[in-house]
C-alpha cells in the first residue's frame, strides 16, 4: 500500500508512448488494472494515468490549433495560453480580413445572392412595390395621403438674375425668336426681377448692331402681358433714364437710343403716351433730357406720318439691293467730302451686309475711273487699304468688286475714253499696297487697237497694247 501510494516519475518519452498507445471503449473497461498500473515494471495510481490521458488529449487540441493558425501569428504557451506574435502571413486562409468559411463548407458565393451588405438595396432586377402606408404607426397622419408634393423654384436674386438671363438674351440675337424666349422665362422664378428684363435686353442692344436693337424691340413689345406688364416696363423705363450718366460710359450714344427705345415701346402700345410728359420739368440728369427729348422729336414725327416702327431701318438681308447701293454710293460721296476713313468704315458696318461689300468696292473703282483728279485716286486707294488691313472686307469680296470691274471695263470705256490706262495704273498701285494678289492683278484687261506703225515699216498692220 505504501509502493501505491508513492508519486513515481515518468518521463516526456513514456508519456507520449503512453498517450499515442491505442484503447478502444472495451479494452478501457476490459483490461486488468495490472497493465494500467505497471508500466515499464514501474506501478503508478490510476489517477494519475487518467490525468495523463487527458493533459496528452488537450495539448493534441492545441498543437492542432496552432499549427492551423500559424498563418495568423499565433502560438501557445506551454500552459496552454495564447501568445500573438508577428508573424507575417503564409497563407491566404490565415489572412485578418478573409471573410471565408474556415470549415469548408460552401461554395464561394456572396452571401444572400448578393443583395447583402452596406448600401445595396436588394438583388439586380428586383422592384419594389409601393409602401403602403401603416396606420399603427404612431407617425401616422390623417391627411398625409392628400398631400400634393410640388417642386418649388427659388425666386432669383440680383446676382443670379443677371448670370441666367444674359446667355438667353445674347442667344436671341442669333435666332430671333421671341417665342422660345418667353417659354425659358415661364420657367424661371423672376420674382421681383420682372421689370429688369427689358432692362437687361436693352443694355445689352445698346452695345451691340441696330439689328439687335430692332430684335430688342421686338422682344419687349412680345414679352409684355405674358412675362412682363406694362407697369413693369414703366418701371424698366425710369430705371433706364436713371442709369444713363453710367450708360454713357460704354455707350455714348445711350441717350439718343434710350429715346428711341421709349419712342417705339409708345409706338407699340406697351408704354402709355402720357409717359414722357410726366417727367416734364422734373429731370435734372442732362442724359435722360436728352433721351426724352429725343424721344419726343420721334413721336412728333410719327404725327407727320413717319412710321415708329422703322426707327432702327430695316438691317442686314431685310434692305433691298437699291437701299443698299443707295446707301453706299451716299457713304462714298460722304467720305470724298470729309476725308473720314473711320467713319466711313463704321457706316460701312453698321449696313450689316458683309456679303455685299463687293458693291462698295466696284462703286470705288468706277469713281476712280470717271474722276479727273488725282485726290479720288489716292482717297479711294487709302479707303480700300484701310478696309482690307481691318479685315471689314475679306478677300473673297475684294476679289468680286474687282472682277465686277473686268467684266463691265468695255461698257465704262464707252463714256469714260482713259477707263483702261486708269484702271490698270489703280490695279498696280492696289497690288503694291497689298489689297490684291498677283494672279488678280494679272486678270486687268487692257484695251488693244489697230493701227499703223511709224514710217519704215512698209505700212503693216500690228496690235499693240494702248
Amino acid at each position: 500500500m505504501e509502493v501505491e501510494k508513492e508519486h513515481i516519475h515518468i518521463t516526456p518519452t513514456e508519456l507520449e508512448n503512453l498517450n499515442d498507445a491505442p484503447f478502444s471503449g472495451d479494452e478501457e473497461n476490459g483490461v486488468s488494472e495490472e497493465r494500467k498500473s505497471e508500466i515499464n515494471g514501474n506501478w503508478i495510481p490510476a489517477t494519475s494515468i487518467t490525468e495523463a490521458k487527458i493533459n496528452a488529449k488537450a495539448k493534441r487540441r492545441l498543437r492542432k490549433n496552432s499549427s492551423r493558425d500559424s498563418g495568423r501569428g499565433d502560438s501557445v504557451s506551454e500552459n496552454g495560453e495564447t501568445l500573438k506574435i508577428g508573424v507575417v502571413p503564409t497563407s491566404p486562409k490565415g489572412k485578418l480580413l478573409d471573410r471565408r468559411s474556415r470549415s469548408g463548407k460552401g461554395r464561394g458565393l456572396p452571401k444572400k445572392g448578393g443583395a447583402g451588405g452596406k448600401g445595396v438595396w436588394g438583388t439586380p432586377g428586383q422592384v419594389y412595390d409601393v409602401e403602403e402606408v401603416d396606420i399603427k404607426d404612431p407617425n401616422y397622419d390623417d391627411d398625409q395621403e392628400n398631400c400634393v408634393y410640388e417642386t418649388v423654384v427659388l425666386p432669383l436674386d440680383e446676382r443670379a438674375f443677371e448670370k441666367t438671363l444674359t446667355p438667353i438674351i445674347q442667344e436671341y440675337f442669333e435666332h430671333g425668336d421671341t417665342n422660345e424666349v418667353s417659354e425659358m422665362l415661364k420657367n424661371l422664378n423672376l420674382g421681383e426681377m420682372k421689370y429688369s428684363v427689358p432692362v437687361l435686353a436693352v443694355s445689352l442692344a445698346l452695345e451691340g448692331k441696330a439689328s439687335h436693337r430692332e430684335m430688342t424691340s421686338k422682344l419687349i413689345s412680345d414679352l409684355c402681358g405674358t412675362v412682363v406688364s406694362k407697369t413693369d416696363v414703366e418701371k424698366s423705363f425710369d430705371r433706364l433714364l436713371k442709369e444713363l450718366p453710367e450708360l454713357v460710359l460704354d455707350s455714348p450714344r445711350a441717350p439718343q437710343l434710350v429715346g428711341q427705345f421709349i419712342a417705339r415701346a409708345v409706338g407699340d402700345g406697351i408704354l402709355s403716351s402720357t409717359y414722357i410728359d410726366g417727367y416734364k420739368g422734373t429731370v435734372d440728369c442732362v442724359q435722360a433730357r436728352a433721351a426724352l427729348d429725343r424721344a419726343t422729336v420721334l413721336l412728333s414725327m410719327s404725327k407727320g406720318g413717319k412710321r415708329i416702327d422703322s426707327v432702327w431701318g430695316a438691317g442686314g438681308g431685310q434692305q433691298s439691293v437699291k437701299h443698299l447701293v443707295k446707301e453706299i454710293d451716299m457713304l462714298l460721296k460722304e467720305y470724298l467730302l470729309s476725308g473720314d476713313v473711320l467713319e466711313a468704315e463704321r457706316c460701312l458696318q453698321e449696313l450689316e451686309v458683309p456679303h455685299f461689300h463687293h458693291e462698295l468696292v466696284y462703286e470705288a473703282i468706277v469713281l476712280v475711273l470717271e474722276s479727273t483728279g488725282e485726290k479720288t485716286f489716292k482717297m479711294i486707294l487709302d479707303l480700300l487699304k484701310t478696309l482690307w488691313k481691318s479685315s471689314v472686307i475679306t478677300v473673297d469680296q475684294m476679289k468680286r468688286g474687282y472682277e465686277r470691274v473686268y467684266c463691265e471695263i468695255p461698257d465704262i470705256n464707252l463714256d469714260v475714253p482713259h477707263s483702261y490706262s486708269v484702271l490698270e495704273r489703280f490695279v498696280e498701285e492696289c497690288f503694291q499696297a497689298g489689297i490684291i494678289s498677283k494672279p488678280l492683278r494679272d486678270l486687268c484687261p487692257s484695251r488693244g487697237r489697230k493701227r499703223f506703225v511709224s514710217e519704215g515699216d512698209g505700212g503693216r498692220l500690228k496690235l499693240e497694247s494702248y
